[in-house]
């Protein structure tokens, strides 16, 4: 019998091991997490009274797949469109506390004399709080529900987006011999350029092909097609120098604007928690019982720095994105951890090779740490502002009570119709300038070798390859470079600012001008390196093809197809939200100036509450909420009445403040049907038996014998010898001799056929 591969005896241990801690864990309401961290650290080589995995590197490749698919679930769980609703508030308060936390992190790292590229991870590390982690506290806290949980998870998205962008910032800079300014503004350039046009040209072509073939698709199908997508974004970012994560990241985002987002989340999330139970797992490999008493000291810092400082910096960068100071405060406690990125951007470090050994260890104990304290420091929040309150002068108190957050979604007035239209050209140019620059790199990369290849071959010259190439390039971008010189002219905007005053007609003259330029600079820079200008009709060629593309009717006609096809693959989950219904009316997630809002909560499906109608349950008397509407399927119940019946898994939408949501979300959750723990004794057996002579059923109808009523159990037919069972009619009386087949519980049976 031939022996099991080394990395299925590994795999199975990981699983088994990991399955048993987890479910302690569980017990003792602790993320899951620390479970996959104490698992690995059981099975590694470093603990010498276990089994310990044998290959490492198998391992290894298995927690690379599983950073991948993690980060794919994480884009599935961002929307572009959900954080340019969030306005500026959250992206201030994101871009504080990574900064500040990064700060402090070098400086740690110095502090101790490490090397540079140990101190510039290190301040990557500590600047990530963990989703995950705070999550499950809000969770496990009946905290879901209040109004700065999902403050603090907005930052988060932001947090994560962040994380991945400084991933390839810090690939970057560990590729270098030290940190350049030039290099990494190139870096950020680079990065911004993929990303727009992978999400562009993501969103026109991934919703086609899925619309194509929805009628095909199912549930084992879209998976693969889903895990497909993700691997060759993946491949594709590696190829342009970006890691795996980053483009998996990338393609989750935008298969989140599908319309089949949420059966994909579905779908993912086993692959997801299979795989990142791996990659949790192989991080507890790395911890070392030596260095982490070696280095104790540093240890106890890093967790009183990231305590400390997201308490302090954390307040001041919600704070500053206009929360009171009691929600800031909350929020800045609650972000006292970290957990899953700080694993990742250490695995992505030691895959470089650029930190040391001990790196890794310290900051897992790190986190180990601050994951435990997470909801002492969530709960010591109130404390401290009560404390803070009573030493503030009351002036101060007044003002940092009473900030108020700007609303993103405020429509322009006229003062700032310039603001407002020199943001949307800015924004147009940038994405129709990084397509062209896009299609240009991939004709002049791909199709011109091919063009001067049949040209030399038929004509002798390349010149003839040029020209073709040439023209399919400025064809295939006309659409492009119509749309940055000629949209926005007649937007409302516009035409505002043109009949409002004389003197803004001529800057608004400059902005058509500069537009004319950069897109002429596109067929210049094409005319160029096709014909070194050679010939100096080539630039009246030029500025002729670009009034043709203007003046053009049929691009005008394309330019305008592509744009809308776009932008209904963009709100295609939208409008399908609202189709089916679940559409959040405007005011759903926050009342202006009160300190109300909505809550959604989930009926648990072993609810008592299910099948009860809302007068009944009496939540307002009870709780003081109002329930808005009610999520069933595909159905929404707007405004129910009181006759309204709850059944399990509905969405409730409840109105109310902190205080009274938590209570209805705790109650929600407490009031359920019995665990019933033998489930086994209570199993539906089929069993015949004859009626004896003895027996106390002679003579009486199934109605008056209590076989359904005294004894629980069902009388299915009497065996009567034929191919099937006869039903016994009411008026029937039983007979000594009748072979009755019934169903009930083995104990409910027994008794039975003790009467005979």
């Amino acid at each position: 019998m031939s022996e099991l591969p080394e990395l299925v005896q590994d795999l199975a241990l990981i699983l088994v091991v990991a399955g048993f801690v987890t479910l302690l864990f569980k017990k003792l309401k602790q993320p899951l997490v620390l479970g996959y961290i104490v698992a690995g650290f059981l099975v590694s080589p470093h603990m010498s009274y276990t089994m310990s995995v044998v290959d490492k590197d198998d391992i290894q490749t298995w927690a690379d797949i599983g950073v991948i698919f993690l980060l794919f679930s994480l884009g599935l769980d961002f929307s572009i469109k959900k954080i340019l609703k969030m306005g500026a508030s959250p992206i201030i308060a994101a871009c504080t506390i990574i900064f500040s936390m990064m700060l402090l992190g070098v400086i740690v790292g110095h502090s101790f004399g490490w090397k540079e590229m140990d101190c510039i991870f290190l301040g990557g590390m500590v600047a990530m709080s963990s989703t995950t982690i705070i999550y499950k506290a809000f969770s496990d806290m009946g905290l879901t529900q209040q109004g700065f949980a999902s403050t603090v998870m907005s930052v988060l998205i932001l947090e994560d987006i962040l994380a991945i962008v400084m991933m390839v910032m810090l690939s970057t800079v560990a590729s270098g011999n030290s940190p350049d300014g030039v290099q990494l503004l190139g870096s950020i350039m680079k990065i911004g350029f993929f990303l727009v046009l992978w999400f562009v040209v993501g969103l026109f072509a991934i919703p086609l092909f899925l619309r194509s073939v929805r009628k095909i698709l199912n549930s084992e199908t879209l998976l693969i097609v889903s895990l497909g997508f993700c691997c060759l974004m993946a491949v594709i970012s590696t190829q342009v120098g970006f890691s795996a994560a980053f483009g998996a990241f990338v393609m989750g985002s935008i298969l989140a604007e599908t319309v089949e987002a949420d059966k994909i989340i579905r779908l993912v999330d086993p692959v997801k928690n299979l795989f990142g139970a791996i990659f949790f797992v192989s991080v507890g490999m790395l911890v070392k019982p030596d260095v982490i008493v070696q280095y104790a000291i540093p240890i106890l810092l890093l967790v009183i720095t990231i305590l400390v400082g997201q308490a302090l910096f954390g307040t001041l960068g919600y704070l500053l994105g206009g929360q009171t100071l009691k929600n800031a405060m909350r929020c800045g406690f609650s972000m006292a951890q970290v957990g899953e990125f700080a694993f990742i951007i250490a695995t992505l470090g030691k895959s470089l090779g650029v930190i040391s050994e001990f790196l890794y260890p310290v900051v897992v104990a790190v986190s180990v740490i601050t994951t435990f304290l997470t909801p002492y420091m969530i709960r010591a929040a109130e404390p401290c502002y009560n404390v803070l309150v009573k030493h503030l002068p009351k002036r101060w108190v007044r003002r940092l009570t009473h900030i108020q957050t700007n609303n993103a979604g405020e429509s322009a007035s006229t003062n700032n119709l310039w603001k407002v239209l020199m943001k949307k050209m800015i924004f147009n140019t940038l994405i129709y300038g990084i397509l062209s620059a896009a299609v240009i790199a991939i004709m002049f990369s791909a199709a011109l070798p091919i063009c001067r290849n049949l040209s030399i071959k038929w004509t002798g010259s390349h010149w003839i390859g040029n020209a073709v190439c040439g023209f399919l390039t400025i064809l295939f971008i006309a659409p492009f470079l119509r749309s940055i010189v000629m949209k926005q002219n007649h937007s409302e905007a516009f035409k505002a600012l043109w009949t409002d005053r004389r003197i803004n007609r001529l800057p608004l003259t400059a902005t058509i001008l500069a537009r004319v330029l950069i897109a002429l600079s596109f067929i210049f820079y094409i005319c160029n390196y096709l014909t070194r200008f050679k010939n100096a009709l080539m630039i009246a060629v030029a500025v002729g093809l670009l009034i043709l593309m203007l003046l053009s009717r049929w691009l005008k006609k394309r330019s305008i197809t592509l744009e809308r096809l776009f932008i209904q693959n963009l709100q295609s989950r939208d409008i399908e939200a609202q189709k089916q219904g679940k559409k959040k009316p405007l005011f759903a997630n926050h009342l202006i100036d009160r300190d109300i809002h909505i809550a959604n909560l989930e009926l648990p499906d072993d609810s008592l509450w299910a099948g009860k109608t809302l007068y009944s349950l009496r939540l307002r008397n009870r709780f003081g909420v109002h329930i808005s509407s009610i999520l069933r399927g595909s159905k929404h119940i707007n405004i129910p009445n009181g006759g309204t019946i709850l059944f399990p898994g509905d969405k409730l939408q409840a109105i109310g403040n902190d205080e009274q949501l938590t209570k209805l979300s705790k109650a929600m959750k407490a009031e359920l049907q019995p665990t019933i723990t033998d489930i086994e004794k209570h199993e539906m057996k089929l069993r015949s038996f004859t009626i004896s002579k003895t027996s106390p059923f002679i003579g009486k109808t199934l109605k008056d014998s209590g076989i359904r009523d005294k004894y629980n159990c069902m009388v299915v037919g009497v065996d009567e010898g034929q191919q099937n069972l006869t039903l016994i009619t009411p008026s029937r009386c039983l007979q000594a001799g009748d072979v009755l087949w019934v169903v009930g519980e083995e104990k409910d049976l027994e008794r039975i056929l003790a009467l005979g």
